[in-house]
């Protein structure tokens, strides 16, 4: 089973859609990241879970900056960089040519 995080809206996670029709989306703005999900992306990605440059960043104030990563993604799932895509225990996160190749595509 493979679940796509991302928003509805985002270009890139409408690409995703398109290449993976199998895969399960889950909007983050409407149903969050569950935890545990959360906990695993960030342990395999890190910091490139975290979209500094999207609008939801530059919108924050410092002490919002300052959370922990993955205190500020549970408060802010838009700041997450999108798409998260999760097949099996595998972590991949953005819709690059890298992605889409680590996916066989």
């Amino acid at each position: 089973m493979m679940k796509l995080y991302g928003l509805k809206n985002c270009d890139s996670c409408r690409k995703a859609m398109k290449s993976l029709p199998h895969a399960e989306f889950v909007d983050v703005r409407a149903d969050g990241v569950p935890a545990d999900q959360l906990a695993a992306a960030y342990s395999a990605l890190g910091d490139a879970l975290l979209n500094t440059r999207s609008t939801t960043w530059r919108n924050l104030d410092e002490a919002d900056r300052n959370l922990p990563a993955l205190e500020l993604l549970a408060k802010e799932p838009t700041v997450m960089k999108r798409p998260l895509i999760v097949h099996g225990d595998t972590f991949h996160v953005g819709w690059s040519a890298k992605t889409q190749a680590d996916l066989g595509l």
